[in-house]
């Protein structure tokens, strides 16, 4: 379904879901309904709105679409040697389509990747509930501590099985015991990785009425009233997936559960994310939204925009907009670049393609010493492309060297938002183009609220920073003295003040309310400002006498910290 001159400005086709089967509040499946209508959608010429009527839809994984992906800092080829998805609805090739879900909540039984949108054009999806019948990250109350064990009561949507002692988590179509695990203290609104109790538990006991007791050779640190979130791990689907697609829109959608990495956007352009709420359904007593990351960017342009969100409730970050270093590791023409995806979790799709400008990089130092662009692109491997280049490569590439692909890299809009319930970072932005962070609440984040990285030697996240505001934001006590509020922290071993990893930063009018964690640490950036932000702090010896003594400057230059009020709160 293409648009033309001619179709532009029309009236929209609307199709109704229930004219294809649909039926909601029966719990029959509703994926063959959602496939044809999509189908019927595809052969018409202009734009379609499919609407569908306010209730609940049931879809279930044994019919749902399957389709290998690869996707960006999900599973490695040991983790997961299968890269095929199980889609629930699945748009492929389309243009000028939008799902209106008209209040509607979509129901998901078994591994989903809610949404694939794979090479399409103005898509948007609006006024939609997703939630999952059972979802991976279980969940269990603690009710009681006792000498030695303690009592949990375990969320209804999550079921388990004992076995000589051991306690194994099940749903539909997945089984664990180990894994990571969270507490969450709902009084404050805070949530942080623990280790995992289940494993160390020396022996698990049922009781009646759905609770647990958990033997201990010593009790953990955790108190009467925390919720314990548990998770396999595996990231081997995503909540969805927007694949070489651009003009993609989600407005008002609730995204209520997430098995994966989250939303992730791969070689896009022009994302848009308004008013989502990305938090459990007050209804269902559930803490946790997300299995990982909330919202995940890699190798997108264009402008993206999230704003008048909510994120509460995952198990990773809340966003992360970056690109990927690619290793170079040969040379088999004088134009041409063999390189490697380097991160287990990352690798298996093109990242270059024909007119792609790139840069090669040092890793040691994150500087940039030559450009070129590509008139071939070719995926030789999982791991490798052959790249051939417009020009010759220079004499002085060395073993470590990476590559950066310049043009697929974002403008970006972060406003509006509020973030909670975080056990990592809130957001981490590496893009050379114009970033705005503004006008945020990030609440009791566990490490960095904002993080500004670039890394060539962990997980190969592109690039460096050319232009960010950081304006008018409200950071209540996140991060700590090893883990600053804000971090401008690039990981690069050679560190010279005359050749900066990151440049035009400016953090100026925020809020921080902190009993002891640095606002600001920042290394290897030129022209840096910290200007009338407001620091509330505990004083004594954990917290600050000052501004300065709050930021923490390694091989800066050009920085302006002036106009703070510093203001100490018993």
């Amino acid at each position: 379904m293409n648009a033309t001159s001619e179709t532009k400005g029309m009236e929209p086709v609307v199709l109704r879901l229930s004219d294809y089967g649909a039926e909601p509040d029966t719990g029959t499946d509703a994926a063959g309904a959602m496939r044809r209508a999509i189908e019927a959608a595809s052969r018409i010429a202009g734009p379609v709105h499919l609407v569908c009527d306010k209730g609940r839809y049931d879809f279930y994984s044994q019919s749902a679409a399957k389709a290998p992906y690869y996707i960006t800092n999900t599973t490695s080829e040991t983790e997961n040697a299968d890269p095929t998805k199980t889609i629930g609805i699945y748009l492929k090739g389309m243009s000028d389509f939008t799902l209106d879900g008209g209040g509607a909540l979509f129901v998901f039984h078994g591994k989903h990747t809610l949404f694939v949108i794979d090479e399409c054009e103005r898509i948007a999806v609006r006024d939609l509930h997703t939630d999952y019948a059972e979802p991976t990250v279980v969940e269990m109350t603690v009710e009681l501590l006792g000498s030695g064990w303690l009592d949990v009561k375990v969320h209804p949507d999550s079921r388990y099985q004992l076995e000589d002692g051991k306690l194994h988590w099940t749903g539909e179509g997945w089984r664990f015991h180990g894994g990571p695990m969270q507490a969450c203290d709902p009084v404050r609104n805070t949530t942080w990785r623990i280790d995992n109790l289940i494993e160390r538990a020396i022996k698990v006991e049922e009781l009646p009425f759905g609770r647990l007791r958990l033997f201990f050779d010593d009790l953990p640190d955790v108190a009467e009233g925390y919720v314990l979130q548990a998770r396999d791990g595996i990231r081997d689907q995503v909540g969805a997936f927007v694949n070489r697609s651009r003009d993609v829109r989600m407005d008002q959608v609730g995204i209520h559960f997430m098995h994966g990495l989250g939303i992730v956007g791969q070689f896009s352009e022009d994302l848009a994310f308004n008013r989502l709420d990305l938090s459990p359904r007050p209804e269902t007593g559930r803490t946790v939204a997300a299995f990982a990351d909330f919202v995940h960017l890699s190798g997108c342009r264009g402008k993206v925009s999230i704003t008048g969100g909510r994120f509460v409730g995952a198990h990773d970050d809340v966003i992360n907009v970056h690109g990927t270093h690619l290793k170079i590791v040969g040379s088999p023409t004088p134009n041409q670049l063999v390189i490697r995806f380097m991160h287990p979790q990352t690798y298996g799709f093109e990242a270059f393609f024909p007119g792609d400008e790139i840069e090669m990089i040092r890793a040691r130092s994150l500087t940039p010493y030559s450009r070129n662009r590509v008139t071939e692109a070719m995926l030789i491997g999982p791991r490798e492309m052959l790249l051939t280049l417009e020009e010759r490569n220079p004499d002085v590439i060395e073993e470590d060297d990476v590559i950066e692909n310049v043009t697929w890299t974002p403008e970006v809009e972060i406003t509006d938002n509020y973030f909670a319930r975080i056990p990592t970072r809130g957001v981490l932005v590496t893009t050379r183009r114009r970033a705005v962070i503004a006008r945020n609440v990030f609440e009791r984040m566990q490490m960095s609220a904002i993080l500004a990285a670039n890394d060539a030697a962990s997980w190969y996240e592109s690039g460096r920073v050319e232009d960010l505001t950081v304006h008018g934001n409200r950071f209540i006590d996140c991060g700590s003295r090893e883990l600053p509020v804000i971090a401008i922290v690039p990981e690069n071993e050679e560190i010279d003040s005359e050749h900066p990893v990151h440049r035009n930063i400016r953090i100026e009018n925020n809020s921080f309310t902190t009993s002891g964690a640095l606002v600001l640490d920042a290394k290897s950036t030129r022209s840096l400002t910290f200007r009338g932000n407001e620091v509330f702090t505990s004083p004594g010896a954990d917290g600050f006498a000052n501004v300065r003594e709050a930021i923490r400057l390694t091989a800066c230059s050009e920085v302006d910290i002036e106009a703070n009020r510093f203001i100490p709160v018993e």
